[in-house]
């Protein structure tokens, strides 16, 4: 079996699972956040259920218009907190506490390897940087799930997808992912697990592995997933609130599929509107102009990144035709970039520099488009009106590329402002 498989078979009760088949799982934690909670609270009371199945498994994250834009956002907030004080749960993260939903529960150790995880956001895939299985459903699937604890699966069929050769200055597992889906599609892995190794894999630290996997719904995965290996256990030693188990596929597990890259041909990479799919090498696209750059989300809005596009606008300032935004993802690296002086490297350069929230990413506040505006954004959709107006247009990249387009104002490299 393949490490998705085996994960499933665990938690379902079975000896053996194989792809295309349905079963019933035990879900380890489920989450949802201020626009997906209030559908799965209002079935939740719709179906009659007592209690939930248990108080310490339910996570619930105000983080897309939090903090609370106007007064349907300061509503929708309002119900999660309600009812978490209703049914007394322990993972209800208020403002000030709370983190971007898939940065925030790997940090504080509340996802661990070996876990089946299910929210109510398609990003929720982003745990399978810890060899954890991890989707996203429905709000009625959590609402079903919140009573339970169980949740139905079709097993998906596996594609693994082998990178080796060293990375070139500048390249992280943002533009692995990139590139990966601009060869495949955006549904090149349609309802399948993409499974991750290889020596540059390998060699990955975690703020790049979660980077990956975030994006496999990009690319249409049910999940993505990589074995755990001794970067994992580094990472949750000490933080993991619970035990944890590895998970490893076998030699002769069956995939669909098995895709090989050479990460030394790889370069920084950029998605072009209005699809991820949509790649091209950064430097072939210095006739773009910038009006807003974003650092941040559940993709790259970790100290690491943040850290990376210091060190790119130090000492400089973001264009006078462009505007930079920062966000990190959590309060924790929040913090962390204070102590470290980066905040202050960005608030020098003429950047604003955010308490934690989605934001702009989805479009919901603190950086929305205007018609005809064009963004660079280290986050992972740039579908047509995603940050603001349909006729906006939004670029991903990796951190580097990011705050090297601020300066420039237009997309550039790193290169062309150090």
């Amino acid at each position: 079996m393949t490490i998705t498989e085996k994960i499933l078979a665990a938690h379902s009760g079975k000896e053996q699972v194989s792809a295309g088949e349905l079963i019933n799982a035990k879900v380890d934690l489920l989450l949802a956040n201020d626009i997906t909670a209030p559908i799965a609270i209002t079935e939740f009371k719709k179906i009659g259920a007592k209690d939930v199945f248990d108080r310490e498994r339910i996570a619930f994250i105000p983080d897309h218009f939090a903090p609370q834009k106007d007064i349907k956002a300061a509503e929708q907030c309002k119900m999660l907190r309600d009812f978490s004080k209703e049914y007394n749960l322990g993972l209800y993260f208020e403002v000030g506490r709370m983190g971007v939903e898939h940065a925030l529960l790997p940090e504080q150790g509340l996802v661990v390897p070996g876990d089946l995880v299910i929210g109510a956001d398609s990003h929720t895939c982003t745990y399978g940087a810890l060899g954890a299985f991890s989707t996203g459903v429905g709000s009625t699937d959590v609402a079903s799930a919140m009573a339970t604890g169980e949740c139905w699966f079709k097993v998906p069929e596996s594609i693994k997808f082998i990178y080796y050769g060293k990375l070139n200055k500048w390249v992280s597992g943002k533009d692995l992912i990139l590139h990966t889906i601009g060869d495949i599609g955006v549904d090149g892995a349609l309802y399948m697990a993409m499974e991750f190794e290889g020596e540059t894999i390998a060699s990955l630290p975690m703020s790049g592995r979660l980077t990956m996997c975030n994006m496999a719904i990009e690319a249409g995965g049910k999940n993505g997933i990589i074995v755990p290996d001794e970067i994992t256990e580094h990472y949750v030693k000490g933080r993991a609130k619970r035990e944890y188990k590895f998970y490893s596929s076998d030699k002769d597990a069956t995939y669909a599929e098995i895709k090989e890259y050479d990460c030394s041909k790889i370069p920084p990479t950029v998605s072009c509107p209005h699809l991820p799919s949509n790649t091209k090498p950064a430097t072939e696209l210095s006739s773009v102009t910038i009006d807003q750059v974003v650092v941040g989300s559940c993709t790259n809005g970790r100290i690491e990144d943040l850290r990376e596009a210091a060190g790119i606008i130090k000492g400089k300032k973001v264009n006078p035709d462009t505007r930079m935004i920062v966000i990190p993802a959590t309060q924790q690296i929040y913090l962390q970039a204070v102590k470290e002086g980066l905040a202050e490297i960005f608030v020098e350069a003429d950047a604003v520099f955010s308490t934690p929230t989605c934001g702009p990413c989805l479009g919901g506040h603190m950086g929305i488009l205007a018609k005809g505006e064009k963004a660079i954004a280290t986050t992972n959709r740039n579908f047509v009106g995603r940050m603001g107006h349909p006729e906006s247009e939004v670029y991903l990249s990796n951190p580097a590329v990011a705050a090297a387009s601020a300066v420039l104002g237009r997309i550039g490299t790193p290169e062309e402002v150090i």
